[in-house]
């Protein structure tokens, strides 16, 4: 079975990249394997590893082990309810990421992503939002950190979004094996949770999310409450006043698209986000001190910041914490990490089945999760070492 790895540009990778890139991958597995308690375990991790990075179509149970030539059983109960946990294996990887590409400058970026299921039987299927369709639908959805540094990204770490539907029904609960301790939890305090889990294992300057977390005040103030500089998308309609010691001027609630509105358009600043394939990715931009309004309690100060494209058709809101440096151009750098998660998000649904899961339980998500995310970093791995190479 010939790893996906070391097949992208066939026509300079050789059969000895293929061999190499296959003793990477079982140096890479030894690592993580004095973390599985059984022998079986480690023979079903390092060939459930090998079929996510291959070249399978679909990257489920029964593909893999028929590409092995095992029966579908044995690996089916290892993913699905195998007596092994992912924290042990999660917390390594955090490790080897820090070791690898760990930078005080590194963001940490939060999203959710949804998986289209049929029925409802599978753990935390509901009719819900999937970003990936742009729609309410059926389908299941979690909630996801990745590191961006200078030297590359990855996925990190992962929990099931449990719909408040299920959350409640200790039926359903039990026949997907949710275990006692697990209780509804907004989008956004999954996100808390899985922060301050990684967080304090990787070095990193920011966090980085769209409006789904920007919109809460309270994450907000829970991550500037333990110093995390944040950058998270807001929608337009919310409110923002000049904070009360701005000279010469009377604070007035408006909406940050009003205030976009009123700004001078020789006061914007013109920024390079990034090289696109097209030439230079460019943006029009500025950041101003505000307050934003609270459901309960006084108004904190934030610092707003606006972008839109040159053209105009399009506009990101952003907030950051009081104290925040007024730097317009580094603040739409930082802002523009959170494509780092889209791209791993694609790279670990086209290339190590992150979403050809088969498997009900709950342990079977967080397993098979963990086992791809694994597979992911690993890729990252070795096609830094065949870039590197590639290039001599």
């Amino acid at each position: 079975m010939v790893p996906r790895a070391a097949r992208f540009n066939d026509e300079v990778v050789r059969p000895t990249d293929i061999a190499k890139c296959l003793g990477s991958l079982a140096d890479f597995a030894e690592r993580y394997k004095p973390l599985l308690t059984r022998s079986e375990q480690t023979r079903h991790f390092s060939v459930y590893l090998e079929g996510l990075v291959s070249g399978l179509e679909r990257k489920s149970i029964e593909p893999i082990a028929t590409a092995h030539d095992l029966y579908r059983r044995p690996l089916q109960h290892f993913v699905g309810a195998g007596r092994w946990g992912d924290t042990g294996l999660r917390a390594e990887m955090h490790r080897h990421v820090s070791e690898e590409f760990g930078s005080p400058e590194a963001a940490l970026v939060i999203d959710s992503s949804g998986v289209l299921k049929k029925g409802d039987e599978s753990v935390g299927v509901a009719r819900q939002y999937c970003g990936r369709v742009g729609k309410v639908d059926n389908c299941q959805v979690g909630v996801y950190v990745a590191y961006s540094s200078p030297r590359g990204f990855t996925l990190l770490d992962t929990e099931l979004y449990l719909p408040e539907e299920w959350a409640d029904d200790a039926e359903r609960r039990e026949k997907t094996y949710v275990p006692n301790d697990v209780e509804f939890q907004t989008s956004w305090q999954i996100a808390d949770a899985l922060l301050q889990r990684v967080g304090p294992r990787l070095p990193h300057a920011w966090v980085v999310g769209d409006e789904e977390f920007g919109r809460p005040t309270e994450f907000r103030d829970r991550l500037a409450d333990r110093q995390e500089r944040y950058l998270l998308e807001v929608p337009s309609n919310t409110r923002v006043r000049r904070p009360p010691d701005w000279p010469g001027c009377k604070a007035q609630w408006c909406t940050v698209a009003t205030r976009k509105a009123r700004r001078p358009s020789a006061t914007w600043t013109r920024v390079t986000v990034r090289d696109g394939e097209k030439g230079p990715i460019e943006v029009r931009a500025f950041c101003t001190p505000v307050e934003t309004k609270r459901p309960d309690g006084p108004a904190r100060e934030e610092v707003l910041l606006v972008m839109r494209t040159l053209s105009g058709s399009q506009t990101w809101y952003f907030l950051a914490p009081k104290g925040t440096k007024l730097d317009t151009a580094a603040l739409v750098r930082v802002a523009a990490r959170r494509h780092h998660i889209e791209q791993a998000f694609e790279a670990a649904k086209g290339e190590v089945g992150l979403d050809h899961y088969e498997v009900r339980s709950w342990v079977g998500w967080h397993h098979h999760m963990t086992l791809s995310m694994l597979a992911l970093w690993f890729l990252v791995l070795d096609r830094r070492r065949l870039g590197k190479k590639l290039r001599q």
